[in-house]
């Protein structure tokens, strides 16, 4: 197996809710959409799928587990001001925002919860991970 990922998919509750975040709010543009399901393309070959829980259910054969889900999804910008300037977007939409701080790592990060809850970290990391995720790929 290569080492990649290709979707990463999400129950929400309301389809059309995550539609009017991500494509309405954050100006993203889905590459399909259908009653149960929007798919975004979020990275060269990556795709980010929100699926009704209805949809996921039946999909994988078991509800997703209430509460706050273990993992975090990132979007990383080069300055601090990025940061800023993404979670005071994220705060215009309603979005509940953790400000950014400066972080023992030597990054500047903070946090917004998508309208299910999902959180999105903001990321300035000035490593090499940084320069890898943002470097051009062709």
């Amino acid at each position: 197996m290569e080492q990649r990922v290709s979707f990463i998919t999400l129950a929400v509750a309301d389809v059309a809710r995550s539609r009017a975040f991500y494509v309405d709010g954050l100006g993203w543009q889905p590459i399909f959409e259908a009653d149960e399901v929007l798919m975004l393309p979020v990275a060269e070959r990556m795709i980010l799928s929100l699926w009704s829980v209805e949809g996921f259910t039946a999909e994988i054969g078991a509800p997703p587990a209430p509460g706050v889900a273990p993992l975090t999804l990132a979007h990383n910008v080069a300055t601090d001001a990025e940061v800023d300037a993404v979670l005071a977007e994220a705060a215009a939409l309603g979005a509940p925002v953790t400000p950014a701080l400066r972080r023992e790592w030597g990054g500047y990060s903070g946090y917004f919860a998508d309208p299910d809850g999902f959180r999105w970290e903001i990321a300035m990391n000035p490593g090499g991970t940084g320069a890898f995720v943002l470097a051009p790929r062709g």
